[in-house]
């Protein structure tokens, strides 16, 4: 288990409260963007022709390319779509490329972050910097052992689970579409849930944090059906045990990842509606 005791940088964000008309970050609030080694570079998707590899054209080569999640991309039809990918050096890897994000419009540099395991390490850097101050202060443990799981972070008294969605995305009308069945696949975050409920009986906190790498809209629970009751009936438990829900949206861009707001969702009520789909913005 990985473990840092380094207090966080001076760097704080304004103390400002947000309303839904006032959502960014200011351009001036001094908070540092995450930096790549290498600039990604611009390429074309031709195919995804299994959960692991991506090929993209680039530079007029046919590049065999990393898919850094084996999930599904929301219901999008790949092919033809922009993306940017970066370079390994690491010659051990069967594949030389990573896509990192692609865009959700052919006209449109509007870049889709996919990479969830990069996520932890670009949330990880704003903790360290300060910029998320209202969600959590103190050391930064990662991989922490809570019960039967492992939760992502302990930073100061509090437990943070991050996922990163990209069941859905974001796309214009000019971007096809493909019929996928219903995403059932719940049973590790109720295992959390449950895990971060517990822990509030030792005085810890909780937050799980939905962490996008694009600009979301504040994320709406959707109606209870068959297919979502369990993990819906789960995430209002927790919720009412005192687990916080937070939201942090992220750009990527060619040079690095900036941090574009965040904030605490509001509890969920079934049938309750709000502005952007039931997001209360607090921060940062």
């Amino acid at each position: 288990m990985e473990k840092n005791t380094l207090p966080f940088p001076s760097v704080k964000p304004l103390n400002q409260r947000w309303s839904p008309r006032q959502r960014r970050l200011p351009q001036h609030s001094q908070i540092p963007a995450y930096r790549f080694v290498r600039p990604l570079k611009r390429g074309k998707v031709l195919a995804r022709p299994n959960r692991f590899i991506m090929l993209v054209r680039a530079g007029g080569k046919t590049l065999r390319c990393h898919c850094p999640t084996t999930g599904r991309l929301g219901d999008l039809k790949l092919a033809g779509l922009p993306c940017l990918y970066s370079t390994s050096t690491n010659t051990s890897r069967k594949t030389g490329y990573t896509v990192e994000a692609i865009s959700t419009s052919p006209t449109d540099d509007s870049w889709v972050g996919i990479n969830q395991t990069a996520a932890n390490r670009y949330f990880e850097f704003f903790l360290r910097n300060g910029a998320l101050s209202r969600l959590a202060e103190g050391p930064v443990q990662r991989e922490v052992k809570l019960g039967e799981s492992r939760i992502d972070f302990l930073v100061g008294n509090t437990y943070i689970e991050v996922k990163t969605p990209l069941i859905t995305l974001p796309a214009s009308v000019s971007v096809a579409r493909v019929k996928r069945s219903r995403f059932d696949s719940f049973e590790r975050l109720i295992r959390h849930m449950g895990e971060l409920r517990a822990s509030l009986s030792s005085g810890r906190k909780a937050k799980i944090v939905l962490c996008y790498l694009y600009d979301a809209k504040p994320f709406k629970p959707p109606a209870a059906d068959q297919t979502n009751s369990r993990i819906l009936t789960a995430a209002r438990a927790a919720e009412e045990a005192g687990v916080e829900r937070w939201q942090v949206n992220l750009k990527v861009t060619r040079s690095g990842v900036s941090l574009i707001r965040y904030f605490r969702s509001r509890p969920y009520i079934p049938g309750s509606s709000g502005p952007e789909g039931g997001g209360t913005l607090l921060g940062p």
